[in-house]
């Protein structure tokens, strides 16, 4: 006899084999001790332990009455034993019991599985699955022993278990434009479970889906005033929006047209399949778990967040292996292109640091290859623009005759595409360049053959040199550039900035750094955000593992083809590396972050991998904050990665182009340039599913509106904007945001600062603080506040804080800090203060430097 149990309701057990028939289990002790053993799944109960259970003061005769229980329930679940025969149901084990049910036997048991396989199912398959499910149950789980310890647990736990298939049942009835189907359910889900914020999200929705808009927006109203008045909570983000989606109509809440569509029966089908075939201690595990990640991170939110969280759990999995090789894939494939430069989570930022630079002594050691302090090539320098011709400059002038492709913009405007290979330039379509900056001749004298027909430009030495010929580093180190040329065999470097050196056209003369030479600390952490996307299909000379440019799983990269091969692909793994380094250590002060940018992009260039040198280039944006006024470098930096991008199907770092330009662009107050830059982005990640972008693009609006003196619309532009931030998952660009814009209105203004003090500053609070002060009036904690302000970090946002000091430092007659913001802001004087950050400004930084006494 087969038998089956059933706890969800009153504990029952039926035969199975004889369509259904209902076995009795006498008395309520007997099936205490039934759905005791039920919740143990399968595991042994002590003797003592069931009895502690079923008596709060056990009698004397308390074992001996378990043990009759016990052999009564095996009489009546197992009629047909012979006697003396073990028992195969209910069987003694050590010193008690265990109910050996098979893994269907349980109703309890089956739910659970009907709503995880629902979870990989389309929406119609998922519909059928979860009405399954739930028709199991006949009432509460374990009903008749609800005020028993040991079923309180387990009944907690199936019954919100319960609450999420009903919601979920709801959500594929709305997938399936099914909404009047849901209406119902919901209602009566509700009555009983008024807080489920998923479950009234859910019900306004098919509500407006059904024309019923008042019914809908009336239900968010009952929402709110339930969770204010009873739990003083307001509603979360999600019901929020809806109700300002419900109000605009928006276009995305119409009902679906697909019904369950093909994508997501793939998707069901290759989990499914990649699960059965593939073991679940397989390395390859890892490395696949960590492209789904990058995926996963594109769509903000808790899937930004839950990537991030598992990343590093990943990265820990892998060095806990011991494999350098698949920890170096594992952290190297998370190329998620970053726009913002505070950090969301120092201590993970310097975990993955940590983990990468250990990665790369391991492979440099069993490689015998050149410790990552110590490139064999000259790695480009990336220092300060010289006086002869900025980096905007570079980045928008063409030589006569040479395309530009890592610096000319695509034309995402434009109905057709021009032909490759030469072409004239648009006299329209060309940028403004920066205030005060002259375009360069490119006839100037000082130029020197290169040896391959295009000419070199010295840039002025300011450095000093060590005596041994080796290269110091710095800013305005010397370095020889190539213009207007591009490397044979090259598809990456065509036009280079000032400060960057195409491979093999280094000067020389100062000397590679040495073999071993040791590698600075990390430091410096800060507060970010990240936006993202996952990477996108490659070209040739892919970076990633096994050459297809996305790691592929399980595929060692080490000791085998040639030696040759073995080490390309050892300093393509040792670039992805670096450049990660490059990228978790933006903001901070340490030297580290930008040696390894540089290096990262030296290897790429040298590999001709346009992956790589996305990501590397990435690292490079991320290192590109040592002073103020490098507004112009960035622009290049952008130009490039777009060009790049667009040639090659690299649409994450595409978009990161476009964004970049648009925050470099905005702080040279080249609004027209930044909004097509914007439209772009927008463009791209509507097309490819980023939603994050508009959180960008969003803020660069308000700020646009800022800097155009409508002040009273950028306030309001500013609040709709936070309101995206909400569930963006980056709370390092989250926290504080909204009242620094805020705070910056009012200073360009010249009003006070606000003073509310339920304002959360977030990490911005140390450089409020003495304005917020001097508002209330308390001149004595301003100064003092004053006095202990850090100086800013190397970010985004470096002008604008600096721009804030130097206000508080004006206002209290505090000479000495006046004369530090004048010098640190003297670089920025041709730009906007803070407007390179895409999201907020005070005004032209000459205004304030001149307010300085500059």
């Amino acid at each position: 006899m087969r038998v089956g149990f059933g706890v969800l309701g009153p504990v029952v057990a039926w035969d199975t084999d004889a369509d259904g028939r209902a076995i009795a289990l006498k008395g309520p002790r007997h099936r205490a001790v039934l759905a005791r053993l039920i919740v143990a799944r399968r595991r042994v109960v002590p003797v003592s332990r069931l009895v502690e259970d079923l008596w709060t003061a056990p009698p004397p005769g308390a074992v001996g009455a378990v043990r009759t229980f016990v052999a009564a329930l095996r009489r009546a679940l197992e009629p047909d034993r012979p006697p003396r025969a073990p028992a195969r149901l209910l069987v003694t084990e050590g010193p008690g019991y265990a109910l050996r049910a098979d893994a269907d036997a349980v109703d309890a048991w089956r739910f659970e599985q009907d709503v995880a396989a629902a979870a990989t199912l389309p929406p119609d398959g998922a519909l059928l699955r979860l009405e399954e499910a739930l028709g199991r149950w006949r009432g509460p789980a374990y009903a008749e022993f609800a005020d028993e310890g040991w079923a309180r647990g387990e009944r907690s736990r199936l019954a919100e278990l319960r609450l999420h298939a009903v919601e979920r049942q709801a959500e594929a009835r709305l997938a399936l434009g099914r909404a009047a189907e849901a209406v119902p359910d919901l209602e009566a889900h509700l009555a009983e479970h008024p807080w489920r914020e998923g479950a009234w999200r859910a019900l306004a929705l098919a509500l407006y889906r059904t024309g019923r808009q008042g019914d809908a927006l009336a239900v968010l109203r009952r929402a709110r005033t339930l969770l204010v008045e009873q739990l003083g909570l307001d509603p979360g983000p999600e019901l929020r929006r809806l109700e300002s989606d419900i109000l605009a109509q928006a276009p995305h809440l119409a009902p679906a047209t697909a019904r369950g569509g093909g994508a997501a029966q793939v998707w069901a089908d290759a989990a499914a399949a990649y699960d059965r075939t593939v073991a679940s201690g397989a390395r390859t595990r890892l490395e696949s778990t960590v492209g789904l990640l990058r995926d996963l991170s594109m769509t903000g939110g808790g899937g930004l967040l839950t990537a991030r969280r598992q990343r590093v759990a990943a990265v820990a999995a892998a060095e806990e292996l011991g494999d350098p090789e698949l920890t170096a894939r594992v952290i190297g494939a998370y190329d998620v292109p970053a726009i913002w430069t505070r950090l969301d989570d120092p201590e993970q930022a310097a975990t993955i640091v940590a983990a990468a630079e250990r990665t790369l002594t391991a492979l440099a050691a069993g490689l015998e290859a050149p410790d990552d302090g110590a490139p064999d090539v000259e790695p480009p320098d990336h220092g300060e623009p010289s006086g002869q011709q900025t980096d905007q400059e570079s980045a928008d002038h063409e030589v006569p005759g040479h395309e530009a492709p890592h610096h000319r913009e695509p034309d995402h405007t434009a109905p057709d595409h021009e032909p490759t290979g030469h072409r004239t330039p648009d006299p329209g379509t060309s940028e403004p360049e920066a205030p005060g900056h002259k375009a360069p001749s490119h006839e100037a004298p000082g130029h020197e053959a290169s040896g391959h027909g295009a000419p070199h430009r010295k840039e002025p030495d300011h450095t000093d040199h060590e005596t041994t010929g080796r290269r110091t580093s710095g800013p305005g180190t010397s370095e020889r550039v190539v213009t207007g040329h591009e490397a044979p065999g090259r598809g990456a470097t065509a036009h280079e900035a000032p400060g960057r050196v195409a491979p093999g056209h280094a000067d020389t003369g100062h000397g590679a750094p040495r073999r071993g030479a040791s590698s600075p600390g990390v430091g410096g952490r800060e507060v970010t955000g990240w936006w993202a996307s996952g990477r996108e299909a490659v070209g040739r000379g892919s970076s990633a593992p096994g050459g297809d440019g996305r790691g592929a799983p399980g595929h060692s990269t080490f000791g085998r083809g040639t030696a040759g091969e073995a080490a390309t692909r050892h300093d393509a793994v040792r670039a992805r590396l670096l450049a990660t380094v490059a990228v978790e250590s933006r903001g901070g002060h340490s030297g580290r972050g930008r040696q390894a940018a540089r290096q990262a992009e030296e290897i790429a260039r040298r590999l001709d991998d346009p992956a790589l040198l996305a990501f590397a280039l990435n690292g490079v944006f991320m290192q590109s904050f040592d002073r103020a006024g490098l507004a112009p470098r960035r622009d290049a930096t952008g130009a490039e990665l777009i060009a790049l991008s667009a040639r090659h199907g690299l649409v994450a770092f595409e978009v990161l182009g476009h964004l970049i330009r648009l925050q470099a662009r905005s702080a040279l107050a080249d609004f027209a340039s930044a909004d097509r830059h914007a439209a772009a982005a927008e463009r791209l990640g509507e097309r490819h599913e980023r939603p994050l972008v508009r959180v960008f693009t969003e803020w660069y609006r308000a700020l646009r509106l800022a800097a155009t003196g409508r002040a009273d619309e950028a306030e309001a532009a500013y609040r709709d904007a936070a309101t995206r931030l909400d569930d963006a998952g980056m709370p390092g660009l989250e926290r504080g945001l909204l009242p620094l814009a805020l705070l910056c209105l009012r200073v360009g203004r010249g009003r006070p600062a606000p003073t509310d003090p339920e304002l959360d500053w977030g990490p911005y609070a140390p450089w409020a603080r003495p304005l917020v002060l001097l508002a209330r009036d308390r001149r004595a904690e301003a100064a003092a506040a004053l006095r202990t302000v850090p100086e800013p970090p190397r970010d985004l946002l470096l002008e604008a804080l600096w721009c804030l000091t130097g206000r508080a430092a004006i206002a209290l007659g505090d000479r000495e800090t006046m004369a530090r913001a004048r010098t640190a802001l003297a670089p920025a004087a041709a730009e906007l203060a803070g407007a390179g950050s895409g999201l907020l400004t005070l005004g032209p930084v000459s205004r304030h430097i001149a307010d300085l006494g500059g």
